[in-house]
């Protein structure tokens, strides 16, 4: 039996037409960037996970947290909760995650006067060999997104409107914060 040429009817035809359509779905998808979900996590606030890579969060219980934050594989966690934050336990989650095997970065981060130095922190602990995947934190996400949207445009070189984008799916819901991370990458570029 001969392939036919043409698109009059042929199953063949309608078979490849159909395998690549779905191919090339799913290169642009990947193109357009990871996809965020938002399952449920013991312990975790407005916990949004990007594929493998990260995952964005607001506050955590860390007793119920650090065990499953753990078991979703995550190898690290970079807390930007400042220590004087009501029910922040800086301390009690730094040993719980150092007990887990977790590395562990405190990157105070104040969303109302946003520091500079905090993001080249943040920077150094996102790139530190070992540190990803990370789960990303703060009391309520946004802080979290928006420096996860620092590390794309300084790190990964994406453009402002893809790394906008990509940061609200996280929880990044400040737009002073989104013009800090903006003016923050404009002078950071590697």
């Amino acid at each position: 039996m001969r392939f036919q040429s043409g698109t009059d009817g042929c199953p063949r035809w309608r078979a490849v037409s159909m395998v690549l359509s779905l191919a090339m779905m799913a290169m642009l998808g990947a193109a357009l960037g990871a996809q965020v979900s938002k399952p449920e996590l013991p312990g975790v606030r407005n916990y949004a996970r990007l594929e493998t890579t990260v995952a964005c969060a607001g506050a955590i219980d860390p007793e119920r947290a650090v065990p499953a934050i753990k078991k979703e594989g995550f190898v690290a966690i970079i807390n930007l909760r400042e220590a004087t934050e009501s029910d922040a336990k800086v301390d009690q989650e730094e040993a719980l995650a150092k007990a887990a095997g977790l590395r562990y970065f405190h990157v105070p981060f104040n969303g109302a006067a946003p520091d500079p130095k905090a993001a080249d922190a943040f920077i150094a602990a996102i790139t530190t060999p070992g540190a990803e995947p990370a789960f990303i934190h703060c009391s309520g996400g946004n802080r979290a997104a928006t420096m996860w949207m620092i590390k794309r445009m300084v790190v990964d070189h994406w453009d402002v409107d893809r790394a906008t984008r990509e940061a609200i799916d996280l929880g990044q819901t400040s737009v002073p914060l989104r013009q800090f991370a903006i003016e923050y990458a404009k002078g950071h570029q590697k």
